[in-house]
């Protein structure tokens, strides 16, 4: 096996782009990868442009007349179906659709495919992460659901247990869907409650029909960095443990720190970072290191999400950056020079280290936060055999 890390990139990503006021604004991507740049990870990576997903890949998730309906919104978006989900406000149609949306996919099966055959032991493709995408219609600014397409390859590959761990501040309700009745699929969500935020899916008691195999844990609004970093600690690691997945597919969609104008979480850049290193960490503990992590949301496009996924790239390629660390000054001249905004000038929020505590360490039954998290281990674990 290749102890190199893969990052996923084609430039052509960038023309997933739904219009000039969509908050999906691909300079995001972009900047990412210039960031990723200036830092020289990809000197310390195999960067791999993956070929676009084939009909046939695109059906493991997907019906055949969804794809035919992108397709057909691809070539002429003024002919979108929106009973597809096509053309609508959150999922605009524009020219060439279909085509990105495929080379997204193609990313992150990609990435999947070297995961598993060993030609790579991390890989990286954070231009993916759309998880909300259904098999039969477009929703929440993703099209094509690539995380659950991943997933699905890998199981035509011969995985008998993969786990997915998303921790955007949405629900990761695609691939719960796709992955429902698959005993093969354990999907744990961390997101803001849905009562308060899209798609208002992901309660505690959303368990898969295949006993225990989807996991949700609904924080209240506001939950900042100490409530969030213990949430995931609360029930991630033991689930994993418990699970024994081959492959460890995470999402890391930056939308759910305090700067996103969508959402209403409260984390900073070092939480979301010190929760990218634990997603490393137990992916070799419990996974062999195999390790496929995906972008998703993210809306704050130049002052959170290209640190954020820079940081994701350096954990993966083994060269993680310290939060102190100066942001390259030639960085911030891209930044001001495609956005007229001054960049971000450190790799921090100023919060690291991040301080929480373990759920060992006791609960307080009045704290909304450790409700929610024992609101999903008492729905959870009982059925997985272990004690909530």
């Amino acid at each position: 096996m290749s102890g190199r890390a893969q990052l996923m990139w084609d430039e052509a990503v960038t023309g997933y782009d739904f219009g000039r006021d969509h908050p999906m604004d691909p300079v995001r991507l972009g900047l990412t990868r210039k960031l990723v740049g200036a830092f020289e990870l990809d000197q310390h990576m195999d960067v791999v442009a993956a070929q676009p997903a084939g009909e046939s890949t695109l059906r493991l998730v997907h019906r055949e007349d969804y794809i035919a309906a992108v397709k057909a919104a691809s070539a002429d978006p003024r002919a979108a179906d929106q009973s597809y989900g096509l053309g609508t406000l959150d999922d605009p149609a524009f020219a060439g659709m279909h085509e990105v949306s495929a080379l997204i996919a193609g990313q992150s099966v990609g990435a999947a495919e070297a995961v598993w055959r060993g030609s790579a032991l991390h890989a990286v493709n954070f231009t993916g992460g759309l998880h909300h995408a259904m098999p039969a219609g477009a929703s929440g600014f993703c099209i094509y659901n690539d995380a659950a397409l991943a997933i699905a390859r890998l199981l035509e590959l011969g995985a008998e247990r993969v786990a997915y761990v998303d921790v955007d501040v949405h629900h990761g309700d695609g691939v719960q869907a796709a992955f429902w009745e698959d005993p093969r699929v354990l999907t744990i969500s961390l997101h803001e409650h849905p009562r308060t935020l899209f798609p208002q899916t992901g309660w505690p008691q959303e368990t898969g029909a295949a006993e225990g195999s989807a996991v949700n844990v609904a924080l209240p609004a506001g939950t900042g960095d100490e409530g969030w970093l213990r949430a995931f600690h609360a029930v991630v690691p033991e689930l994993l443990a418990d699970f024994s997945p081959q492959v460890l597919v995470t999402q890391h969609g930056a939308d759910t720190h305090f700067e996103d104008p969508l959402a209403h979480l409260a984390v900073s850049l070092d939480a979301q970072r010190a929760v990218q290193v634990a997603c490393h960490d137990l992916a070799h503990e419990h996974a062999g290191g195999k390790w496929l992590a995906l972008g998703g949301g993210g809306y704050a496009v130049v002052e959170v999400v290209p640190r954020s996924w820079t940081h994701l790239v350096a954990i993966a390629a083994g060269r993680p950056i310290e939060p102190t660390t100066p942001v390259p000054e030639s960085w911030r001249q891209e930044v001001y020079a495609r956005t007229r905004q001054l960049g971000p000038a450190r790799m921090t929020d100023g919060r690291w280290p991040v301080a929480w505590a373990d759920w060992e360490s006791g609960y307080d039954p009045a704290d909304r936060l450790d409700q929610a998290v024992l609101a999903t281990r008492k729905a959870v674990f009982p059925l997985r055999g272990l004690l909530p």
